[in-house]
């Protein structure tokens, strides 16, 4: 097997990806435990000292889960693609003479088939280990393995037909295949966001209208004001699977549903409520939700067109350990890699997150009160184990919300 230039350029880059993300766990861990013993000032009227350290010793368990996953995911980066493993697998379907656009999706789906076979025992102790130890898990065996075979299902129902099309499309469409490839999945990826609503999220869990009346016409009150049109409001049964509660917004054009999850309406007042989903309607208000998309949608063209560059480029294959390219190999080789590269610019998308974030906030203050907005992410902090006090740089590379501290500061400074 031949390596090359870019073998060293990859090798270097997933050290630092690598050691980056190892070294930003190790800061949020100090942080975690540096503020154990103390709930910070703004909080410490609405949690107690024991939630708190619960957040603390749940956000360290998850990075010591984390601290695992990404040493192992990156020894099978690198066996998949320098070991011989892409090369292996792609031979293997080769000679059983099936052709090259057969062979290519048979090869795609056996990778994906593998790769969740790999991830299945982290799955397993984060659901019921690390959830169960801390009281958020309500899943059981029965229904995580029905949630896996309807994955499954889906996934062949739904991504083999994709894959033909995308593997169809390179293979006949000339040197601009990626443009059709674009238009393709632009298409498919709103067709997802129509279906998902009515056809796909109700097979794993069940929806009802919302039955309180009285904070149904707060909703409806709300919505008229802010002229905001949906399909409906529902509850979700979250408390199916987990005691973490949540709120959305799903579907576009005229299918859009307002889903809450059933275990955050019991904890939270009706104002409450109304706020975190005033919070909601600031997204939309703001176009958010369509700025998202375009930008989604935007970068997946550039990264097409990068890879019609690349997949004419024998160095690229060669320094990833493929020595026969193909169409199918390139794409997957593209999406293996991909990340380790795109990872340090992470904080310019999470800080254009967070500045959605305070935009729909303040939209929420405006059409609610501030202060049932403040109470009820204080309880959604409390409720779900999060962390008040992350490190800086850490949040920064992963989270697409402002921190806590920062957040309800922000919040209060609109009230006055």
């Amino acid at each position: 097997m031949e390596f090359n230039l870019f073998t060293l350029v990859f090798l270097i880059a997933t050290l630092s990806y690598v050691v980056t993300l190892l070294w930003l766990n190790v800061r949020q861990d100090k942080a975690v435990a540096k503020s154990f013993g103390s709930v910070p000032a703004e909080f410490k009227e609405k949690i107690t000292l024991e939630q708190h350290q619960k957040a603390a010793e749940y956000t360290q368990a998850k990075l010591s889960v984390n601290h695992f996953e990404i040493i192992f995911s990156t020894v099978v980066l690198l066996v998949w693609t320098l070991g011989g493993g892409l090369n292996w697998l792609d031979g293997a379907w080769q000679m059983q003479g099936y052709g090259a656009l057969n062979a290519g999706v048979l090869f795609i789906i056996s990778l994906m088939v593998i790769g969740s076979l790999i991830d299945l025992p982290f799955s397993i102790y984060r659901t019921f280990v690390l959830e169960a130890k801390f009281g958020f898990n309500k899943t059981n065996a029965k229904t995580f393995i029905g949630d896996l075979f309807k994955e499954l299902l889906l996934m062949l129902i739904i991504g083999l037909p994709l894959i033909y099309a995308i593997l169809w499309l390179m293979n006949e469409m000339g040197e601009f295949w990626w443009a059709y490839v674009w238009l393709v999945l632009t298409g498919f990826s709103l067709l997802m966001f129509w279906l998902y609503p009515t056809y796909i999220a109700p097979i794993f869990n069940k929806f009802k209208p919302l039955d309180n009346l009285e904070l149904k016409a707060k909703i409806d009150h709300l919505l008229t004001r802010t002229g905001f049109k949906s399909d409906g409001v529902f509850v979700m049964d979250g408390s199916k699977r987990s005691s973490h509660g949540n709120a959305y917004f799903t579907g576009i054009g005229k299918n859009k549903r307002i889903v809450f999850f059933d275990t955050l309406l019991e904890g939270m007042e009706d104002a409450e409520v109304e706020a975190i989903l005033a919070h909601e309607l600031g997204h939309f208000h703001h176009k958010h939700i369509r700025k998202h998309m375009i930008s989604s949608f935007t970068i997946s063209l550039l990264g097409l067109a990068l890879l019609g560059y690349l997949i004419t480029q024998l160095w690229f294959f060669n320094g990833l350990g493929i020595e026969n390219p193909s169409n199918h190999t390139a794409l997957i080789l593209f999406m293996l890699v991909m990340p380790v590269f795109s990872f340090f610019i992470a904080p310019i998308n999470n800080a254009l997150s967070r500045k959605h974030e305070f935009e729909a906030d303040a939209f929420a203050a405006k059409h609610t009160r501030a202060e049932d907005l403040i109470s009820s992410l204080v309880k959604l902090y409390r409720d779900n184990a999060s962390t008040l006090t992350p490190d800086r740089l850490y949040s920064a590379f992963h989270d697409s919300h402002p921190s806590a501290s920062i957040r309800i500061n922000h919040l209060k400074a609109s009230e006055r």
